[in-house]
């Protein structure tokens, strides 16, 4: 079991799903956590519900000057900022020809300018923690095509391809970065996209591990990642998709 004490970390889209699965493990792993999102009342809730080893920033991902401010009062209320979870991201599902710019433009300055803002942001204050871990969720979808991604796929790609720039380019500083790929998880972006409890049965029924995966699994890993257990990890890609990316099961 990855030990995260003495880590501060930093995790965006933290009032639910994922983030905040992620957020209530590293406290209880040891981590002093910064919950922050867009979405208020679920963040300070999340943030209440942990205690005193957390706090609640509004933050807006696509603003470097609410970046800026979110890593000041980290640093100011915890001392320093060790770990960077780039969790925050809007999927959208929709036919090449029928996206917007707009539409595009959208998912892009969540999924992909959000990433680069933050790990520009962090590397300062991590420099001057002596080191630091930024973990981005990237997706399957930055490895692999989804029919009506155009957008999605792009800005998952790209969080793939940054990630391996600022390993390269952070590593002197002992910062190191990595990026997780999940399939499907079970989380209310999911479920926004369309996939009802049927529907997700039905389709995660044929992958290897014959189910949808859950945020916990994600944190799991993103706590691995964030320890010094994975010292010498950097610049890769983490997988965890239950075998979706090794092939459709016809044994299920």
């Amino acid at each position: 079991m990855s030990n995260l004490k003495g880590k501060v970390a930093l995790i965006t889209g933290a009032a639910r799903g994922q983030g905040a699965a992620e957020a209530r493990l590293f406290a209880a792993r040891g981590a002093k956590v910064v919950i922050t999102d867009v979405l208020d009342q679920e963040g300070k809730q999340v943030a209440a519900d942990i205690g005193d080893a957390a706090l609640y920033i509004h933050l807006d991902v696509t603003d470097e000057n609410s970046w800026a401010a979110a890593v000041k009062e980290t640093v100011a209320h915890f001392g320093k900022l060790n770990v960077l979870v780039n969790n925050a991201g809007i999927v959208q599902v929709k036919p090449l020809i029928d996206t917007s710019v707009a539409d595009y433009m959208k998912v892009i300055e969540i999924n992909q300018l959000g990433v680069f803002l933050g790990m520009r942001s962090v590397a300062g204050a991590m420099k001057d923690a002596g080191s630091g871990s930024i973990i981005n969720i990237s997706s399957i979808d930055g490895l692999i095509g989804m029919s009506g991604g155009s957008a999605y796929c792009a800005s998952k790609f790209a969080v793939r391809g940054m990630t391996k720039v600022a390993a390269m380019e952070l590593g002197p500083d002992n910062i190191r970065v990595n990026s997780i790929h999940p399939g499907g998880i079970h989380t209310p972006m999911i479920t926004q996209a369309g996939m009802d409890e049927s529907v997700m049965t039905d389709i995660f029924s044929k992958v290897p591990l014959g189910r949808v995966g859950q945020p916990e699994e994600m944190a799991t890993l993103a706590a691995y990642l964030a320890s010094d257990d994975s010292s010498y990890s950097t610049g890769s890609e983490f997988i965890a998709d239950g075998g979706l990316t090794s092939g459709f099961s016809l044994e299920h």
